[in-house]
């Protein structure tokens, strides 16, 4: 055994922590440069054709993102465990996964863009433009998928500053693409594609490369231990789990947008500026909520019960920390974030009106989120899917109730509901998580 309780310190979740919180920095940078670039055109089009492709691809690829939480858990408990030939096999697995998964979308994307379009229906130009795009970027989707399951792996290691490095030249090359081939070559939206289709092969490469160590041992491309088929069942078994788990998750904040439509124009924009305060928390959070996953894996790998809760604990206080300070922070500067988001009054005022349910977002959502991380490195998978369940039902026992009488007050309590309840759930499965950790 390599690591002891006393080494899960406060220094070590920061060293952890910080590179994923600098690395979620960059994501929306990127965003804004691609709409920017192709506003240069002149025309609507383009910039609802890059929005609309960018949405339809995230949200496919987002599906596979159970690949990131599922390898830090199965590699994290193989690394504790000392087990070096799992840690390799692991990658290998979920690699395979990437691939498959990548060539399904591949063969067949033109019922999944046609499905798209039915669900998001836009203009003819609109569609035909998104069309190009989304035909040049699906063809890295294995790239696109391998980098969940290359970053999972880097996270389990602690190896959290190459994931930073692998996002940040993901996101520059695509930039510096951006910039070369449409403002330069005057590709259009398909230059916007092309240059992300090689930051992607740029970031599955690089990957790889900080990757290297697990295909230094041959268990890398042991078949027969790759193919075993316990493994492979447990594999499976906790992705599904996590799969339905986010569905769930996605389907209560989707509703969240589709319900706040019926107040109107400027509510359902309103609620859509407060929500991005929401996005600002979980950049900031994704970084400890990763220590979590990570340090109790290895725990739940050295059979370690101390491990276990010196890791939680530590973890959730930065957690915590973080939820307060982002609470403050929306307290203080919300109105101006507000005002710099939406120029129109009336959105403004109504966010202001609607601002307390966001202060109060991060301080009743933070044991959730830090549970999450916590379940995930144990591969508690089956308790977050049930926790999961018993929090949407209540959820849209909020709504039904809430709604008809605050209307969208009843949206933002019914919201925050869901918080509490996902925290109040898992926290009370935690003991058994603990225990069956091992030795005390």
């Amino acid at each position: 055994m390599t690591d002891q309780p006393a080494t899960v310190s406060h220094r070590r979740v920061l060293k952890i922590a910080l590179p994923i919180v600098l690395s979620n920095a960059t994501v929306p940078i990127l965003g804004a440069v691609d709409v920017g670039v192709v506003g240069q055109m002149g025309e609507a089009a383009p910039i609802g054709a890059v929005g609309l492709g960018a949405i339809i691809l995230s949200t496919v690829y987002w599906i596979f993102g159970f690949l990131r939480m599922g390898t830090v858990g199965l590699v994290g408990q193989a690394e504790g465990a000392g087990d070096s030939d799992e840690v390799s096999a692991w990658l290998t697995r979920a690699l395979m996964v990437a691939l498959a998964g990548g060539t399904a979308l591949i063969a067949l994307q033109p019922l999944i863009f046609w499905a798209a379009f039915q669900l998001a229906p836009a203009s003819d130009e609109v569609e035909r433009l998104a069309s190009t795009y989304l035909t040049i970027r699906i063809w890295t989707a294995p790239a696109a998928i391998a980098v969940y399951a290359l970053t999972g792996w880097l996270i389990a290691m602690e190896k959290t500053a190459a994931v930073f490095w692998v996002q940040l030249v993901m996101n520059g090359v695509n930039i510096l693409l951006d910039l070369i081939f449409v403002l330069g070559f005057g590709w259009g939206v398909a230059g916007v594609a092309v240059a992300t289709v090689i930051a992607e092969l740029s970031g599955a490469a690089l990957g790889l490369w900080f990757c290297r160590a697990a295909f230094t041992r041959p268990a890398w491309r042991d078949w027969p231990r790759i193919f075993d088929r316990a493994r492979l069942i447990r594999m499976a078994l906790l992705n599904t789990d996590i799969l339905l788990r986010s569905l769930m998750l996605m389907v209560i904040f989707s509703s969240f947008v589709f319900i706040g439509a019926r107040f109107g124009d400027v509510t359902l924009a309103a609620n859509e500026v407060l929500i991005q305060f929401m996005y600002i928390t979980a950049y900031a959070m994704d970084g400890f909520a990763f220590a979590a996953e990570t340090l109790i894996a290895r725990a739940y790998g050295r059979g370690d019960r101390a491990y276990v809760r010196r890791a939680a604990l530590v973890t959730a206080f930065w957690g915590l920390m973080i939820c307060i300070g982002t609470a403050l922070g929306f307290a203080l500067a919300g109105g101006w974030l507000i005002d710099l988001m939406a120029k129109n009054a009336e959105v403004q005022d109504t966010a202001r009106v609607f601002l307390p349910y966001m202060i109060a977002a991060p301080l009743l959502g933070c044991a959730a989120w830090m549970l999450d991380g916590i379940f995930i490195g144990a591969t508690r998978s089956a308790d977050m899917r049930n926790m999961m369940a018993l929090s949407f039902a209540i959820y849209w026992a909020a709504i039904l109730i809430l709604l008809p009488l605050l209307d969208n007050h009843g949206l933002w309590l019914a919201l925050l509901i869901s918080f509490v309840a996902r925290g109040v759930t898992l926290g009370a499965r935690y003991p058994a998580l603990e225990a069956a950790a091992g030795r005390g």
